[in-house]
């Protein structure tokens, strides 16, 4: 397989795309305004317990308090879990790192577990142990690892556990010791920070998106990686000198005038990712409805008929569905409860097949996944593991008309809306004096032509005039009744 990573620079924005095998699955965007926070470490205050959560409010000096639960703590895991006033007391100051972003109106997640990355490895401060990614398969290479590891950090006298990363097969000992030099200059640094600075302060900040793509992303697989920036070229040339080697002759600077993404076709695939439909080669379609409970995706055999029999074409179909899915979950950055709803496939070895595949689709997701069998009304639950936005959230906003839901009464719904408020009005004012209504132009319209006899008849009944005025700038629902 082939990567490439694209990375588009303005002084706005930073945007990155993933680029396997010629189609886009993967969008990072971070705004020069509202950086991401996951992986910066503070000095907080604790503002507030929350026993019955077993959870504590925390100032890190942003607009709204982080989210501090006890099972992200530091413990002594072989002990019962303590309850939270015996680890947390209001005005306690606490070193934390963000976990998630802000998502919506919920503040960050945190975490005294401190994790600090670099190119090869994981350095866990609070922890005890050596780990190696299960991406890693090879046994004799995985005990390579541990074993270079565990002389590396004693000659470092680095404490904490140590996370050996996927980037490190194959990988000689003096670039991994180089690693494990810079953990422990950087490891020296946040603890002597963290005891001269100000309660909150920001003690350590994760890296710019440039370089922490190339840091996470970049690997053996990757072929190039382009800058259409020369300034930022600059600073990742220097980056990838002293941290990745290995990708020196990779990172290329775009001068083209057409833009990098317009090249590659990345605009045209986002403006697709925003929608709810999305077609598959054979004729079938997704539907992808995301919701701040979870998210549904619906898959529908559309147009195709192109299988031997109705079991043919329903397997046939749910098969290409599970790439897409696989690819959308990551183009879109869906996280959280995900519900897909297979079409119903009889035969039990189809529905094997088709979790066997989706499995095998998501094995190249960066993020944690899980997911069930199916079920006997054709469903898969998974979850997906969130720490940023979703594309949708990222670049859109509930619409002001529809305030989110998806749609708007009809004209003849809210035609009926007014009527009743009328008649609420002619009991509440004994005066006389008639009605103007004001609303949309769809509206007044509906009232002057279809709804006439309807509004002749109110009149008599109410034994008032009723006008109409027109107000473009109202949306359909929108309107006001004013005593005229």
């Amino acid at each position: 397989m082939s990567d490439e990573l694209l990375i588009n620079v303005t002084p706005m924005e930073c945007r990155v795309a993933l680029i396997q095998n010629g189609t886009v699955n993967e969008l990072f965007v971070e705004r020069t305004a509202k950086r991401g926070l996951v992986g910066n470490i503070y000095k907080g205050k604790v503002v507030r317990v929350l026993p019955g959560m077993q959870a504590a409010f925390v100032d890190i000096g942003l607009s709204r308090t982080a989210f501090l639960h006890i099972n992200d703590m530091v413990w002594p895991r072989s002990q019962p879990t303590p309850n939270v006033f015996e680890l947390l007391q209001p005005g306690q100051i606490l070193t934390v790192q963000v976990m998630k972003d802000m998502l919506g109106t919920k503040g960050a997640r945190l975490s005294t577990d401190l994790s600090i990355p670099s190119r090869y490895l994981v350095l866990m401060p609070f922890g005890s142990h050596i780990g190696v990614s299960q991406r890693i398969e090879s046994d004799e290479e995985r005990d390579r690892l541990r074993s270079m590891i565990e002389r590396i950090q004693k000659q470092h006298k680095l404490p904490g556990s140590v996370i050996v990363r996927t980037a490190a097969e194959g990988v000689e000992e003096a670039a991994i010791a180089q690693d494990m030099a810079y953990l422990a200059k950087l490891w020296e640094h946040i603890q002597r920070k963290q005891k001269i600075i100000a309660v909150p302060s920001l003690i350590f900040e994760e890296l710019p998106l440039p370089q922490r793509v190339i840091r996470d992303l970049a690997n053996e697989e990757t072929a190039k990686i382009y800058v259409d920036s020369r300034e930022i070229y600059a600073k990742l040339k220097d980056f990838v000198d002293e941290f990745v080697p290995n990708m020196q002759n990779r990172l290329l600077h775009y001068p083209g005038e057409r833009p990098l993404f317009d090249l590659y076709n990345v605009e045209e695939d986002i403006q697709k990712a925003l929608q709810t439909r999305v077609a598959l080669k054979s004729g079938g379609y997704l539907m992808i409805d995301q919701t701040e409970a979870m998210t549904t995706i619906d898959i529908n055999t559309g147009s195709y008929v192109g299988g031997r029999s109705l079991e043919d074409t329903v397997f046939k179909t749910n098969m290409e569905a599970t790439q897409v899915i696989a690819r959308q979950l990551r183009l879109r950055n869906l996280g959280g409860i995900i519900i897909i709803d297979f079409i119903d496939m009889q035969e039990a070895q189809h529905r094997e097949e088709v979790m066997c595949q989706f499995e095998k689709m998501l094995e190249r997701d960066h993020a944690k996944t899980k997911i069930t069998q199916v079920s006997e009304l054709g469903l898969v639950e998974m979850t997906r593991k969130r720490t940023r936005e979703s594309l949708e959230h990222l670049l859109c906003e509930s619409c002001p008309t529809c305030q989110g839901r998806g749609y708007v009464k009809t004209a003849e719904s809210v035609c009926y809306e007014i009527f009743r408020e009328i008649m609420r009005y002619a009991r509440a004012f004994e005066s006389q004096r008639g009605f103007t209504v004001v609303a949309h132009p769809s509206v007044i319209d509906r009232l002057l032509t279809a709804e006439a006899p309807a509004v002749a008849d109110l009149e008599h009944f109410v034994n008032r005039v009723i006008k109409f005025q027109v107000e473009n700038l109202y949306t359909q629902e929108q309107y006001d009744i004013i005593l005229s």
